[in-house]
Parts: structure tokens; C-alpha cells; sequence
């Protein structure tokens, strides 16, 4: 008689463990030594203050609470890892800018249970060669994903802010 909430609780732990996994894409240093090519530059430092913390509160509608980001750059082409939240976990994802456009956007690790559908290249590849148009907005529409609408929010302004933030390290 007592074996049956005994077995509901562990089902219960089990299954609120799963639900919030954590899957490893790519390990961001990984990310890094493949866009240079295993000669990863020194990590650069971009503050945030001023007009560049109300540009990035326009983008993510959250500040981020960071004074500085992290940034990798050589000839021309910056690295960001970027996180944001999908509905209730972060997602790392790796962004790669050239000549203010976007040349490779990939999710790094996904901790949501839902919504994983956002790591396919089908989805990150239609952020290639996106730039900034109006303001802070992208240059060209993204499609969305059935089930998958906040993760697909989140990756679109990280795609956002990696091209705010590389329009602020050209500056």
C-alpha cells in the first residue's frame, strides 16, 4: 500500500529532472576554435553604459545585468556567446558577425523541454547574412516554428544583439 506514492514521488523527481536537461550542442570553446580555426583570439571586453545599455534594453526588453561582454574578434569577424531565456531555461548560442552581417548562428546548449527544434540548421540558417535594417530590428523576417515560439523569440534577439553589440566594437 505505502510502495505506490513511493513510486509517484520518484516518477515525479525523474521526470522534473529530465524535463529540465541540459543538452551540449557544442561546447562554446569548441564553437570558438572552429569559427578561428583553433587559433582563438584573447576574449575582448565591451562595456555596457550608456546609450549602448538602453540599445540592448530595447532589444532583449530586460537588461542584461552584465557591465561587460565577453567578445572574440579577428579580421573583421566578431564571436559572441550570447544567452537568453526561452520560457523558463536559458539558451547558449554561439553568434559569429562579419562585415555587420550575420555568418553563422548556432545553439550551444538547450536547456528547455520544449522547443528544441530551434538547434536544426533548417531554422539558425536563415539568420545568414542578416544585418540590422530600421532601428534595432533584422534586415529580413524570421520563420517560425510550431511549438517552439519563445525559443525562436529568444534566438531572434540574441541574433539582434550580436549585431548591436558588433555595430558598438566597430564604432
Amino acid at each position: 500500500m505505502h510502495s505506490k506514492p513511493l513510486i509517484t514521488l520518484l516518477l515525479a523527481l525523474v521526470l522534473t529532472s529530465a524535463a529540465h536537461a541540459e543538452d551540449v550542442f557544442q561546447d562554446p570553446r569548441a564553437f570558438l576554435e572552429e569559427v578561428f580555426q583553433g587559433d582563438v583570439p584573447a576574449p575582448r571586453k565591451l562595456w555596457v553604459k550608456g546609450d549602448l545599455k538602453q540599445q540592448i534594453r530595447a532589444v532583449m526588453d530586460h537588461d542584461l545585468g552584465a557591465l561587460r561582454i565577453r567578445y572574440w574578434a579577428r579580421d573583421g569577424r566578431s564571436a559572441w556567446i550570447l544567452e537568453d531565456l526561452g520560457k523558463e531555461q536559458l539558451i547558449t548560442t554561439g553568434l559569429v558577425v562579419q562585415d555587420g552581417a550575420l555568418a553563422l548562428v548556432r545553439v550551444l546548449i538547450y536547456r528547455e523541454s520544449r522547443g528544441w527544434e530551434v538547434k536544426y540548421p533548417s531554422f539558425t540558417d536563415q539568420f545568414h547574412g542578416m544585418r540590422l535594417g530600421e532601428g534595432t530590428a533584422l534586415d529580413h523576417g524570421v520563420d517560425g516554428i510550431a511549438g517552439a515560439t519563445l525559443s525562436v523569440r529568444a534566438l531572434t534577439r540574441l541574433a539582434r544583439l550580436a549585431l548591436l553589440l558588433d555595430r558598438h566594437v566597430d564604432a
